[in-house]
């Protein structure tokens, strides 16, 4: 399975969250489920650092990344790193969501189901606000590298 996904390119996205303290992970498992209620889903494996946050928060952020933010996207991939520290620039946002500096496209939704999916859950939310006015064009993950798009 994985070999053959390693064939399908998949757009890059960052989830937040807050509890004691601000988690991230970095996704390429984002979909758009649903357009009434807007809902979204993603995948986080229950080993992920970030999993004890996501498991019990009630909003994510959700960050749609550019090409130029491949340095962000290893780093919110890198088990271990400090995430939030310099130089990655973020705010709190609405309903406490961390929210990433620079970014294409942020969504916050609010998390309406953890449905468990082998040694993951994939999350499904609703979408409570949301900003798509970054500019530039997205950061794809393609053949386990973090790729652009090519005309």
């Amino acid at each position: 399975m994985r070999s053959v996904f390693r064939q399908h390119a998949a757009g890059v996205a960052v989830v937040t969250a807050h509890g004691d303290r601000p988690v991230g992970f970095t996704a390429t498992s984002l979909s758009s489920v649903a357009a009434e209620p807007p809902l979204i889903s993603f995948g986080i494996g229950t080993t992920s650092s970030s999993w004890p946050v996501v498991s019990e928060t009630e909003h994510v952020g959700v960050h749609i990344l550019g090409e130029h933010q491949r340095e962000l996207a290893a780093t919110f991939a890198r088990s271990g790193a400090d995430r939030f520290g310099p130089p990655t620039r973020w705010r709190i946002g609405p309903e406490g969501v961390p929210l990433l500096d620079g970014v294409l496209a942020w969504l916050v939704c609010r998390v309406v189901a953890r449905v468990p999916a082998g040694d993951h859950r994939v999350v499904l939310a609703e979408v409570v606000a949301g900003d798509p006015a970054g500019a530039g064009r997205p950061l794809l993950y393609h053949q386990g590298r973090f790729n652009a798009l090519r005309d």
